[in-house]
């Protein structure tokens, strides 16, 4: 049975829609990354499906044990959070508030989930470090850290490795990757990097003006779509 079911959606925003007759499924265990070109709605469609967007048309329903509330969710950094003034400690717990109900204070073993995440990540030895005195990497790695706090199921990463320099991309895609494969957590990634998509990536979603394309990255690789923009067609 499916994680995330997509059943006729159209997405869209200034009240036009970018994407119609969306659909497609997730199954546990998935690493969709989602690719295409600028505007095509990819940040759009990690929105709905994180519930803060409704679709203007169709539906998105959960499965095998999965609720909304225990998706794990990375969004793009804007420059307000890059300057965010809290410890890493306090905004990796954050990302347990799902879990608190209306207590005011965390458990027990809401604090020590967010510590094993942060070793995890390689993060505890900055966990009293301000968020705003630290790399891009190790920020990245932090927020990544408090949406593991929110799920052990399903991520949605928003560009993640967007303004990173090569070597950081290269231990961020590892690094989730890891979480994919050895922690059985499923993953979907909206990606301008088409080369790393294709390579960690199961399934990849292409939204944008050329057909659509939902289903396994080796037959995306040998699609015509897929040569395309692998070929540096179009950029991404």
């Amino acid at each position: 049975m499916a994680q995330i079911t997509v059943k006729g959606v159209a997405l869209g925003y200034d009240g036009k829609n970018v994407v119609e007759n969306l659909n497609f499924s997730i199954n546990k265990g998935d690493y969709l990354c989602i690719v295409g070109e600028n505007g095509s709605g990819k940040s759009t469609l990690i929105k709905t499906l994180i519930g803060l967007k409704k679709p203007s048309e169709g539906e998105i329903v959960t499965g095998d044990g999965l609720s909304f509330g225990e998706i794990g969710y990375l969004p793009q950094q804007t420059i307000v959070q890059k300057d965010f003034p809290a410890s890493v400690r306090e905004i990796v717990r954050s990302g347990c508030v799902s879990r608190c109900g209306f207590r005011p204070f965390y458990s027990k073993e809401e604090k020590t989930l967010a510590d094993e995440n942060m070793k995890k990540l390689d993060i505890y030895n900055l966990s009293n470090r301000c968020y705003r005195e630290l790399s891009g990497g190790q920020q990245q790695r932090v927020l990544l850290a408090r949406a593991l706090c929110a799920t052990k199921k399903m991520l949605l990463l928003d560009e993640p490795v967007a303004g990173l320099d090569p070597l950081v991309t290269a231990e961020m895609y590892e690094l989730i990757d890891s979480l994919n494969k050895d922690d059985g957590i499923t993953v979907i990634m909206v990606s301008h990097d088409i080369a790393s998509a294709v390579k960690y990536s199961t399934k990849i979603l292409h939204l944008g003006r050329q057909p659509l394309f939902f289903g396994k990255t080796e037959d995306y690789k040998k699609s015509h779509i897929g040569r395309f923009f692998m070929a540096g067609g179009c950029e991404q």
